[in-house]
């Protein structure tokens, strides 16, 4: 059984009353554990084909399923690899559930590594819009990044900025912004030790001090009308309701609604949302506020170039027609951008749109221009399934053998969904597939 803090047990105790001895015996059973679907890139009937374990849907997404416990290394599965899912505790899709992007809206996620969330955005875009996705520290940017490329999202940005700097800067300009929150993790306690052992009440108090900091700055950057959803994956009342109330005290112009979904249970402010592990997910709190005022003027549009021909150049390798969007060369990237971009100077930004490749003295094409395609999109692909033993030698980082008719650069698709590239001539189809993305023995990619 769990250890969990006195401290979080009293609180706990006094906040459930009746249910605190049940909720306590949750902690003596694994944790839950699940997948999301991408639906840009796989359909449900392929998933559940393809899967060595059976899926069970989940209540808080129609793309979010349970995975059995026994289910292990779910990251070296070559669906996986393609971005046909994403591992994701089922509850943690709750918030973009309420948050409900639609196709062709600007939606801005604040806080959005490792890309859960982002993610499962993008699948509701549905290629139409501007997905706006910022981290503010480094590394788990790059992770971030790396996320959104597997699952082949073209139409968004990836920065790395303040909060405050990024939301100044977009004033006005997303129809729905989300704010999950860094917090004291207390959702995470069945599933991580050390959220358990980083708790303490002090933590829970600076806590909450940074997310009313946060949703400050998120504020600036809804237009009127405007949607923004504030969750976290803790039960402290003053990470939670406590911080939707300070914001509210100081914020006329916004306004709580409720969250429409009848999945978890009514917080103690009744328009939120509350799950525990009673609930069917590890725990997650989830608020929805309307921007009732005018907010200024929008920022300036990107200032889009003309294609230069190497980004012309390098499409012309790898598609069988120009994609369509604005090619541009960035320094030595040659980049596909998502319409409708502001100016982005100052604004930490790692990767707008898909990277097509680099050109020094020859152009070299990306993995993401690769995995952002379908393979009828492509010149040349091989296609494997997903049990055929070439699939796992590429993935693994060997050499294939190819058709002799095989030339030039080649999509290698499993199941009929991208995963990766290399270059074929000779009948050998050399491995162009990231080493740092490879199975390795028998390591695997960490769930997130």
């Amino acid at each position: 059984m769990t250890t969990l803090p006195h401290a979080f047990c009293d609180r706990m105790k006094e906040t459930l009353g009746r249910e605190y001895e049940a909720f306590l015996a949750c902690y003596e059973k694994p944790h839950l554990r699940g997948i999301r679907l991408n639906p840009q890139k796989c359909g449900e009937d392929l998933l559940r084909s393809a899967l060595p374990f059976p899926v069970t849907a989940a209540p808080f997404s129609p793309l979010s399923y349970y995975v059995p416990k026994e289910a292990e290394h779910l990251g070296v599965l070559p669906l996986h690899h393609a971005g046909a899912f994403y591992v994701q505790e089922p509850s943690a899709a709750s918030a973009v559930t309420v948050l409900a992007p639609q196709p062709g809206e600007r939606v801005l996620d604040l806080c959005a590594a490792p890309g859960g969330k982002s993610t499962q955005i993008a699948a509701l875009l549905a290629g139409k819009g501007l997905l706006w996705s910022n981290e503010v520290v480094r590394n788990r940017a790059n992770v971030l990044l790396s996320n959104m490329e597997r699952m082949g999202v073209r139409n968004a940005v990836v920065s790395c900025c303040r909060p405050e700097v990024l939301c100044s800067a977009l004033a006005g300009f997303f129809d729905k912004v989300l704010v999950d929150a860094p917090c004291s993790g207390e959702g995470m306690f069945r599933r991580d030790e050390r959220a358990i052992q980083e708790w303490s009440p002090e933590h829970v108090k600076t806590c909450a001090v940074r997310q009313l900091a946060i949703l400050e700055s998120a504020s600036q950057a809804l237009r009127e009308g405007g949607i923004l959803v504030y969750s976290t994956c803790t039960f402290s009342p003053e990470e939670n309701e406590g911080v939707i109330s300070a914001f509210l005290e100081e914020h006329c112009d916004f306004a709580l609604v409720d969250c429409g979904v009848s999945f978890g249970r009514p917080g103690t402010i009744p328009q939120t949302r509350r799950i525990l592990p009673l609930d069917g997910g590890e725990g997650h709190f989830v608020a929805k506020l309307q921007r009732i005022s005018e907010n200024g003027d929008a920022p300036a549009p990107y200032s889009y170039q003309k294609p230069s021909k190497e980004a012309r150049a390098c499409c012309e390798l790898i598609y069988r027609e120009a994609p369509k969007g604005a090619m541009e060369q960035i320094g030595d990237n040659l980049l596909l951008l998502p319409n409708g971009l502001p100016q982005m100077k100052g604004l930490g930004v790692l990767r707008a749109g898909v990277l097509l490749g680099t050109f020094q003295k020859r152009i070299e094409p990306a993995h993401a221009a690769f995995m952002a395609a379908k393979p009828q999109e492509l010149r040349v692909v091989l296609e494997l399934s997903h049990s055929d033993p070439r699939i796992a030698a590429f993935l693994h980082g060997e050499e294939l053998e190819a058709p002799d008719s095989y030339k030039g650069y080649t999509g290698v698709a499993v199941d009929g969904i991208v995963t990766g590239f290399g270059k074929c001539s000779g009948g050998r189809l050399k491995n162009r597939y990231p080493k740092g993305l490879r199975n390795h023995g028998t390591a695997f990619m960490q769930d997130i």
